[in-house]
C-alpha cells in the first residue's frame, strides 16, 4: 500500500521582481506603443476605377462598396488613405500595391503609387 505524505513546504510568497522598468510602490511601465502610419494610394490617369476597388478587395480586405467610395475619393482628391497600421504592416502593404496584378490584367500598365506617411 502507498501511502501519500500529507507534509508539503508551505507556497512561497510571489515577489515581482526588481528591475528598472518596475520600482517598489509603483505600477510597472507600460511598453511605449509604435506611432501609426497611413497607407495612402496616389491617382493616377491609367488604372480603371474596377482596378482601385480590385486592389482594395484584395490588399486590404475592403468591401466592395467602400471599395468604391475610396475609388471616388483618390480620384476626385488625388490620394486615399488606405488604412492606418503600424509601420512594418505599412510598408508591407505599400509592397503589395506596388506588386499588385490586376485580376483582369490590363497590359503595359504599371503599378499604382502608393506611399506611407506618419500619423499625426
Amino acid at each position: 500500500m502507498i501511502r501519500s505524505s500529507s507534509t508539503t513546504a508551505p507556497p512561497q510568497p510571489k515577489r515581482q521582481p526588481v528591475t528598472p522598468r518596475t520600482l517598489p510602490g509603483q505600477p510597472p511601465r507600460q511598453p511605449r506603443l509604435e506611432p501609426p502610419w497611413h497607407v495612402i494610394l496616389l491617382n493616377d490617369d491609367e488604372h480603371s476605377h474596377d482596378y482601385v476597388i480590385d486592389l482594395l478587395e484584395d490588399v486590404f480586405g475592403h468591401a466592395r462598396d467602400l471599395g468604391m467610395r475610396m475609388a471616388e475619393e483618390v480620384h476626385e482628391k488625388g490620394r486615399v488613405i488606405c488604412a492606418t497600421v503600424h509601420k512594418e504592416l505599412a510598408e508591407l502593404r505599400q509592397e503589395q500595391v506596388h506588386e499588385y496584378k490586376p485580376r483582369n490584367a490590363q497590359q503595359g500598365i504599371g503599378s499604382m503609387r502608393c506611399v506611407i506617411e506618419p500619423s499625426e
